[in-house]
């Protein structure tokens, strides 16, 4: 409803719903103050009677709500089968080049996170873009995974609230937690999505094992990425990690699958594990690789500066990567080191 409402400054909208009543569209219209003549609107599933009422209003733009209720009546399978969906999609992408319409298609997703139906429903469109939550958090996340007009390195953060969908302005402050005691088992780092650079808190808890298989639970980040992690830790800082289990957390139910949040979270368990803290003014920024050493990651700059503005005082890193950004940021402490062994030596 908030997209139509803005495309609708540039001409007709048809917005066809076949999940939802007039009364029930009207409602959430309402309550997000939409009012406006070039909006229309149409309860209908059946793509040929869809078809007629484009070619009748000739909109600008066309929302179909959701692919997976429209149906052909000359297939005889039912709504949201593989051969309704891809039918009435090839016929809603003719539809779009003959009529020069803009057609936005709005899909289910699985409880995997991908889009439900065929396979071939992505490939077939321009732009594939995923709306993230997580059903605790009122922020929504607008992901693109495909874009042929585009990169698809970017990405939206909005809250959710009684007037809509808002843009969330400073995104570090909404993940970074309330609680800004030193406490053991807590690490900053700076990643970057798209042309955003986040800060986001790594929190840890390493506790001792009562089972012959210790557990080991990643939110957040990969997992395989934390089994890797800890086995650096045991074999090169001699931790006996074995024993214990290990829960790792993004605060905030952000996704992190880059290796910069490497040394984060390596900081964040033997934060945990020695009890000891870590100053809430520094960030680690740096891949870990299997020898221990930091090695050194993309967008540092950019990364710095975020850090910089959002007032904190130190940053660890690669070693070479921050000796040449010295000169030009005075104002943070560049901590650069090579090994694991180095950054441990920071916990006070």
């Amino acid at each position: 409803m908030q997209v139509c409402n803005n495309l609708s400054k540039n001409g007709k909208v048809l917005y066809v719903s076949g999940e939802e009543s007039e009364v029930q569209i009207k409602l959430r219209a309402d309550r997000l103050n939409v009012k406006s003549d070039n909006i229309l609107f149409l309860s209908e599933t059946n793509i040929t009677q869809i078809e007629e009422k484009v070619e009748e209003n000739s909109p600008k733009f066309c929302i179909i709500d959701s692919i997976q209720t429209m149906y052909d009546e000359e297939i005889s399978s039912v709504p949201g089968s593989v051969s309704q969906v891809k039918e009435v999609t090839g016929r809603l992408m003719y539809m779009a080049k003959k009529k020069n319409v803009t057609v936005i298609v709005i899909g289910h997703v699985t409880k995997d996170g991908v889009i439900a139906g065929p396979r071939i429903l992505e490939h077939m469109v321009d732009t594939v873009l995923y709306i993230e939550g997580e059903r605790f958090f009122s922020h929504r996340i607008v992901r693109g995974v495909k874009n042929r007009f585009g990169s698809t390195n970017e990405i939206g953060i909005f809250d959710m609230q009684d007037v809509g969908l808002v843009e969330v302005k400073n995104m570090s402050e909404l993940f970074l937690s309330d609680n800004k005691e030193d406490l053991p088992g807590t690490a900053l780092v700076a990643t970057v999505e798209g042309t955003s650079t986040i800060l986001l808190e790594i929190q840890a808890l390493t506790a001792h094992s009562y089972y012959n298989m210790p557990r080991r639970v990643a939110n957040g980040i990969d997992f395989n990425r934390l089994n890797m992690i800890l086995a650096v830790l045991e074999k090169r800082c001699n931790l006996s990690l074995g024993s214990q289990d290990i829960y790792v957390n993004v605060i905030g139910g952000m996704k992190v699958d880059e290796p910069a949040v490497d040394l984060a979270v390596a900081m964040a368990i033997v934060s945990n594990y020695k009890n000891k803290v870590i100053d809430n003014k520094t960030v680690f920024i740096g891949e870990l690789g299997l020898t221990g050493e930091i090695r050194s990651i993309n967008n540092i700059e950019k990364r710095v500066k975020e850090v910089t503005k959002m007032g904190y005082k130190t940053i660890v890193g690669n070693k070479k990567q921050l000796s040449n950004l010295k000169e030009e940021y005075k104002e943070v402490n560049l901590k650069g080191i090579n090994t694991i062994d180095e950054a441990i030596s920071f916990i006070v």
